[in-house]
């Protein structure tokens, strides 16, 4: 069934980085283009357990230093903000970076409740939130005079210009595992980006799309699939398991070695390659290697993953 939807014939794979200063940014885009991954990712929270920078940002400046790369977010967390600044940030974003080089991935989050206190938005509206912004950023992004009338957001005769440069905007990707989110990306979306999910519910999850894309009379020229992988590569698979729920476990404050052992990629190149292979049989076209280790083994994590892993998957 998940046929019904045209798939990218290329495998493409992204590394989800950061950009600490300019050095770093420098040494990072370099590093990775030169390795051969042909996107870069960040992801969004405005609190978190951790520092995470803004993803609108880095990504900019990324692209600045190199230019003929893929950039995209995975995910912004879009019902934090108001979808008027969000649409008239992500339109500069489309422009400075030229046609087709943004790919807008957006989600709803919840994992973090906090946040959503700081920004002042009940989390519960943060679903129906999230349906509204989608569909004001596109109607935005034509550059035709806009009313709204909705649940959450109102507002009459407002243009924004000029345009982003990606005729109609840039893809919007819609995140998320949940029914709702995969009616979203059936329905206002140009591609679905889960997130710790099997290749089991990835297939599942296409089919379910394309139903709901069928029921609303879309027509997809493309459909986009970006899966926010973690991985870990190690000398075996226990040894790579190990460090991934150390990290993992403190990066989302709970104990995280069985969602890793069930969702990452994990152990040797050739392991890690026939888990991703999976995915890939289940319909995921672009990989955002996510990888999780000590903070100073993460370049040779990249350097390994493209120089062992990604070969076993391109041939």
């Amino acid at each position: 069934m998940s046929n019904a939807l045209p798939l990218n014939s290329k495998i493409r794979f992204g590394a989800m980085a950061t950009a600490a200063d300019r050095a770093h940014a420098l040494k990072t885009v370099n590093t990775l283009s030169e390795w051969g991954y042909e996107s870069i990712w960040t992801g969004d929270h405005v609190a978190f357990t951790g520092p995470v920078d803004d993803p609108l940002t880095q990504l900019t400046y990324l692209s600045a230093l190199k230019p003929n790369l893929i950039f995209g977010t995975s995910i912004f967390l879009l019902p934090l903000r108001h979808p008027t600044t969000v649409a008239k940030m992500v339109a500069t974003v489309d422009r400075l970076m030229g046609a087709g080089h943004f790919i807008f991935g957006v989600g709803v989050g919840g994992e973090f409740p906090r946040e959503y206190e700081a920004c002042g938005v009940p989390l519960k509206q943060r679903g129906g939130r999230a349906k509204e912004a989608i569909e004001i950023i596109k109607r935005l992004w034509t550059g035709e005079p806009v009313d709204y009338h909705g649940k959450y957001f109102n507002f009459e005769k407002v243009t924004m210009l000029p345009k982003p440069r990606t005729p109609g905007g840039p893809p919007i990707w819609v995140g998320g595992r949940a029914e709702a989110a995969l009616r979203r990306a059936a329905r206002l979306g140009e591609g679905w980006m889960p997130y710790v999910v099997t290749p089991k519910r990835v297939g599942e999850g296409l089919e379910f799309i394309a139903r709901e894309a069928e029921k609303a009379g879309r027509k997809f020229e493309h459909f986009g699939t970006a899966l926010h992988l973690f991985v870990t590569l190690g000398a075996s698979y226990e040894a790579a398991l190990e460090v991934s729920a150390t990290y993992l476990s403190k990066r989302y404050a709970m104990d995280f070695r069985e969602p890793a052992k069930r969702y990452a990629a994990i152990g040797k190149p050739a392991e890690v390659a026939a888990r991703i292979d999976e995915f890939v049989k289940a319909g995921i076209r672009d990989v955002n290697v996510d990888v999780i280790s000590a903070p100073a083994e993460r370049d040779a994590q990249h350097e390994q993953f493209a120089k062992e892993v990604i070969p076993l998957l391109r041939g």
